[in-house]
């Protein structure tokens, strides 16, 4: 989030433009399918919890969303999101930002009682919510944020790294896995995780690793600090807090099963995915960068 805001030229320039359009596709489907869509007689809600620079924004107002809250720990990129959301030709939703917090305070402690009068329908934490991981007690705050402003059978959605496919890609003895687009290092390699119904879940957190994605993240291979999420002890401790899931799709499978599909296969071309022959620009540096991720939702009883 430290990085500046180019704008649109400078993005298209970038070196992996068709890497984060894929990404950016994953997220309009994933929002599509399970972010609660507006309509002429609904006023929807959404609460973007790691919003960055706003890149959610136009996603969300075709949505047909109401109200956006975003929410972010690096306070330049809050402002650049409010920048964003001031520069939409058409701005059909309110919205209102904040730097903040969320792994370590109680948003309700912080925002102006008004923002929780009526609760949301959505919560969105999109490619942040694994840095919460370095801790228990920051897990626990995160998915309190979550649930206690969400409404029953509102959806929480998100992307983060497979800690699965990470594991797999390690190898058994290496400390480092990528290529010239992305790179994860360890420093150790990391324990098992406790079995999800052991009663003590402190082995599932604070299994550091450095990431570096090219023109994104870091400035140089050396990277910056993520966490694993091991799946099956989040959502044994999502369902603490009344939090089910109700997807989950490597980006790959997720490619696989709706590239075909009435809408979300015509939005690949729109999103600049794939050509009219429906041939892709990312190349297998960028198609091994993709894999390492994973969409989800869960759904609040």
């Amino acid at each position: 989030n430290a990085r500046p805001e180019v704008g649109r030229t400078a993005r298209r320039e970038s070196p992996i433009i068709a890497l984060k359009n894929f990404n950016n596709w994953v997220k309009s489907v994933l929002i599509q399918k399970y972010g609660h869509a507006g309509g002429r007689n609904r006023d929807v809600r959404v609460l973007d919890i790691g919003c960055g620079k706003g890149g959610d924004l136009l996603k969300w107002s075709r949505n047909g969303v109401s109200e956006y809250i975003g929410l972010d720990v690096a306070e330049i990129s809050v402002r650049q999101a409010e920048e964003r959301y001031l520069e939409m030709r058409q701005r059909r939703m309110r919205a209102y930002f904040r730097a903040l917090d969320c792994y370590r305070e109680s948003i309700r402690d912080v925002l102006p009682k008004e923002v929780f009068a009526v609760p949301f329908q959505t919560v969105t934490m999109q490619f942040c919510m694994h840095y919460a991981f370095y801790s228990e007690a920051s897990v626990r705050q995160m998915l309190d944020n979550v649930s206690t402003n969400l409404e029953p059978g509102g959806t929480f959605i998100g992307t983060i790294p497979n800690a699965d496919h990470i594991m797999l890609s390690l190898g058994a003895t290496d400390l480092s896995f990528g290529n010239p687009v992305f790179r994860i290092t360890f420093a150790q390699r990391p324990p098992a995780p406790p079995a999800p119904d052991d009663p003590d879940q402190s082995g599932a957190f604070g299994h550091k690793y450095n990431f570096f994605l090219q023109d994104a993240v870091g400035e140089d291979e050396a990277g910056v600090p993520e966490y694993l999420v091991y799946w099956p002890n989040f959502v044994r401790l999502a369902a603490e807090y009344g939090l089910v899931q109700e997807y989950r799709k490597d980006f790959g499978d997720l490619l696989h099963e709706e590239r075909e599909h009435e809408v979300y296969g015509p939005l690949l071309r729109r999103m600049k995915v794939v050509d009219s022959a429906g041939e892709s620009d990312m190349d297998e540096e960028q198609w091994e960068a993709a894999s390492i991720y994973l969409a989800f939702a869960f759904r609040k009883t």
